[in-house]
């Protein structure tokens, strides 16, 4: 293992986001990009009874113009932590592991940060030692430009588009109504699998 990546800040990421960071030593998050909607950077994916659900958090923009993701602050007026709380809840009640994770995940979640960006490193940073992987985490001090960088996959993570990844198999809570479904957050995979998370990444 050794390298290093360039990803986007994102908000309980996707089991691939942990997958790629698994396959390098040093982790860049990109803090000076323009804010994009409808992506990862401020929403997730759960599996519910009634299938994907997706959570998002509300956030504050400019109205006239674009704004940096590190200044990006989350839109408290709406009650999006009880809603996203009560989701969690309700789809992972009964998961093996669901006792182990949740109150952390809730502590997080419930605490009024300001930013977007600070909201996701902490739940980020929960996830990593929650699967037992040590890196070297840090922001980018300045934008730049996409090229062609292997390591560049600011851009890659879309909910509107599936990420090339082998997904590994395993057992989810409504896996006897859905079947398997890959891409959702890292936090099914942690509350399914709990201390065997690693070696699905």
């Amino acid at each position: 293992m050794a390298g290093k990546i360039l990803v986007s800040t994102a908000y309980l990421p996707p089991v691939a986001y942990f997958s790629l960071i698994s396959d390098v030593d040093e982790v860049l998050i990109e803090k000076e990009e323009n804010y994009l909607k409808q992506t990862y950077r401020n929403r997730c994916y759960i599996l519910s009874a009634n299938g994907i659900q997706s959570l998002s958090v509300p956030v504050l923009l400019g109205s006239f113009h674009k704004t940096v993701i590190k200044n990006i602050r989350i839109d408290y007026s709406r009650r999006w932590q009880q809603v996203h709380l009560r989701a969690l809840s309700a789809a992972y009640r009964a998961s093996p592991y669901f006792e182990y994770y949740f109150e952390a995940i809730e502590r997080i979640i419930s605490a009024r940060h300001e930013y977007l960006l600070d909201l996701n490193m902490e739940l980020t940073t929960f996830f990593l030692e929650s699967v037992k992987m040590k890196r070297k985490i840090k922001y980018t001090s300045h934008f730049a430009p996409v090229k062609n960088n292997p390591g560049d996959f600011r851009y890659n993570f879309s909910p509107k588009k599936e990420f090339k990844r082998d997904y590994k198999e395993y057992l989810q809570v409504f896996s006897e109504r859905h079947g398997f479904v890959p891409g959702l957050s890292i936090a099914d995979l942690l509350f399914n699998t709990g201390p065997d998370a690693p070696g699905f990444l």
